[in-house]
């Protein structure tokens, strides 16, 4: 079960259900508790500001997370439908995805220069594929 405190679980940085609930239920009884790193923070922090500031990491770190994981999805979309052969939908998720690499890359998720790779070889794969095979 969950010790209080700071620990060095594998599973640290990951928001918790307590024993027995479903991860993603809402929380009825209690909030979920925090595991943090204990690379990110070794000790408990003692003043104010240092727990405002791991607050804010955490929040961060979650948000960071997620835009990332969104960012892969879209990618995998028209890898997909790059793969699938289709012209129409690759076309329309290039113009999606081009969006979010963009986004990414002002907030700093991803390096602009990640983005615009990827941007690139995204492109090619949908020019290729809207030109016909040539022998």
């Amino acid at each position: 079960m969950w010790a209080t405190g700071w620990t060095n679980s594998p599973e640290c940085g990951k928001i918790r259900s307590f024993a027995g609930a479903a991860p993603f239920r809402a929380w009825a009884a209690a909030p979920p508790r925090l595991h943090v790193k204990s690379s990110i923070c070794p000790v408990m922090p003692n003043s104010a500001g240092a727990k405002k500031r791991l607050r804010q990491s955490i929040d961060r770190n979650a948000r960071n997370r997620a835009g990332r994981s969104a960012l892969r999805t879209q990618i995998k979309k028209t890898r997909a439908a790059i793969a699938a052969g289709d012209v129409e939908l690759s076309s329309k998720e290039l113009i999606a995805t081009q969006k979010k690499l963009d986004q990414a890359a002002a907030k700093n998720l991803i390096h602009a220069n990640a983005a615009a790779r990827t941007k690139s070889r995204l492109s090619k794969a949908v020019k290729a594929l809207k030109q016909p095979a040539s022998a």
